[in-house]
């Protein structure tokens, strides 16, 4: 079958936000462009320690996260990373992983942005159902 990697834009959404209020220029948004492994086992994102502090997002709770391997280890999550891929985006929480790590794209996001895995074709795009707007349960 094999890995399904995509690219994905990675904001600082607090940095956004200061931009859309005039606070900062938009060129001072703390961003970073990232190739990430989608992994469907995986609930949010995990992103590498670098990369956290280089999008300036702090940790601001701990989880236990459970490994593929069944080792569990206590992770710090940051909040307030948006997350972009194609023209689709949304804020959510990251767990902070050692620095250098790969980065792993979760459900939450393939959920909330309405995207599935075309492992075939090693991509990820809209549901055919929803091809301009993601179509969320409400039941």
């Amino acid at each position: 079958m094999g890995e399904v990697k995509i690219k994905a834009l990675l904001r600082n959404y607090g940095s956004v936000w200061a931009a859309e209020k005039g606070y900062i220029n938009k060129i001072d948004i703390q961003h970073s462009e990232l190739d990430m492994v989608v992994d469907t086992g995986a609930v949010m994102i995990f992103l590498p320690q670098d990369e956290v502090e280089k999008l300036g997002l702090e940790p601001s709770k701990k989880v236990v996260v459970a490994y593929a391997d069944e080792r569990k280890e206590e992770r710090w999550v940051a909040r307030g990373l948006e997350v972009s891929i194609g023209d689709r985006s949304m804020v959510t929480d990251c767990i902070i992983g050692p620095p250098l790590c790969e980065p792993l794209l979760g459900q939450l996001v393939l959920e909330e942005l309405d995207l599935v895995v075309d492992t075939p074709r090693k991509t990820i795009g809209p549901r055919p159902e929803s091809p301009n707007l993601p179509l969320l349960k409400l039941k």
